[in-house]
């Protein structure tokens, strides 16, 4: 099998306590390309310890991803035959390389997807999953956007494939502050108000901020970009303006724009629990179990980063546990108990309620 010159490319800033993990796990590549923007601890220290790793500072003022990425990418020797973009609080599951090989020299693509796992549960096991695509080749890609930036190819005649087998697993460090997104998402829909993507973001940043009006607003305008035909995100953006109608206390504005998100993406989970919670909160049991029960039928969860891990997990069977108690069906309480059980042993209140299920049995 023919030789490939594999770099790893990443840009960082503070992030010396993902150092050793970070190289060891992407010293499968040939060498590994560093931007460090401006760190203040011995994360450019540590780096330089290692042989396999440049490392270039450079302070980015205003600061935006995707300039700095590309400063990065710059950085990549020209012979580079494939290129891997990660951040520091991302590992690769061994082995990664060699698949990697495999499926550029058979498929010869100017892209790979692979698989994202970017958050984990308590007990260690993959919550949100989906695909990302951050491998390309050397000269045929830009990063564009100031935050949540994306690859643009810059010819006509791009060709992305899945690399099975090639995990990325994601470690978020949470006391990294995320204020600086809200402005650069503002800033990337100003200079790009067309691109349906950061709308959405955007949109869902406000909601984060609980700036309910202007999240209601930016995701209407989402939905109205002729841009805008992921079915998926578009029930995201109608989700996100329902939670914001839940936060201004309009509960009933909120259920229409859930309904409109079941319409828009009747295969995923996330509109019939969302509604379901509202109808628990509201005491209306009936319908709380009729949209669990909604929801129960669809039972691949999709690799898309849509997906909300309490869907899925043992929160989505603890409540229909519950409601099911409620409504006097005992039998199918007790199932959907245990089964959250089996996804969270260590919930003592999940065993209270079993316990308590079983007496009344």
């Amino acid at each position: 099998m023919k030789k490939l010159k594999v770099y790893v490319y990443a840009i960082c800033k503070n992030e010396s306590k993902f150092v050793s993990d970070y190289v060891k796990s992407m010293s499968e590549a040939d060498k590994i390309y560093v931007l460090d923007t401006g760190s203040t601890d011995d994360t450019v220290k540590q780096l330089k310890k290692y042989k396999n790793v440049c490392v270039k500072e450079q302070k980015i003022e205003p600061f935006r991803f995707d300039v700095a990425r590309n400063l990065s990418l710059e950085m990549v020797h020209e012979d580079a035959d494939i290129c891997v973009c990660t951040d520091f609080d991302e590992t690769f599951e061994p082995g990664w390389r060699k698949k990697l090989e495999e499926v550029w020299l058979k498929e010869h693509p100017t892209r790979v997807e692979y698989l994202y796992n970017w958050n984990f549960d308590s007990y260690g096991k993959p919550a949100t999953t989906f695909y990302m695509s951050k491998i390309h080749e050397r000269n045929t890609y830009i990063w564009h956007h100031p935050v949540h930036e994306v690859l643009k190819c810059l010819t006509e005649k791009e060709k992305s494939v899945v690399a099975e087998g090639i995990v990325l697993n994601h470690h978020q460090d949470y006391q990294k502050s995320r204020g600086s997104y809200l402005p650069l998402l503002e800033l990337s829909v100003k200079e790009d108000p067309n691109d349906d993507r950061n709308m959405h973001y955007l949109g869902r940043e406000y909601m984060y901020h609980e700036r309910w009006n202007e999240a209601i607003d930016t995701l209407i305008r989402h939905l109205n970009l002729k841009s805008s035909t992921w079915k998926a995100e578009r029930a995201a953006s109608m989700r996100f303006i329902a939670r914001s109608y839940l936060g201004l206390n309009r509960p009933l504005e909120a259920k229409m724009w859930y309904q409109y998100a079941i319409k828009e993406a009747p295969y995923l989970r996330e509109g019939y629990v969302e509604l379901a919670e509202v109808y628990y909160q509201e005491k209306d049991y009936e319908k709380s179990y009729h949209y669990l029960k909604e929801a129960s039928k669809i039972e691949t969860k999709p690799n898309i980063y849509i997906n909300e891990a309490f869907c899925w997990n043992a929160y989505f069977y603890d409540l229909l546990s519950v409601v099911a108690y409620y409504l006097g069906y005992q039998e199918e309480a007790l199932i959907n108990v245990k089964k959250a059980i089996s996804l969270d042993p260590d919930n003592e209140r999940l065993k209270t309620n079993l316990a308590c299920m079983e007496q009344k049995k």
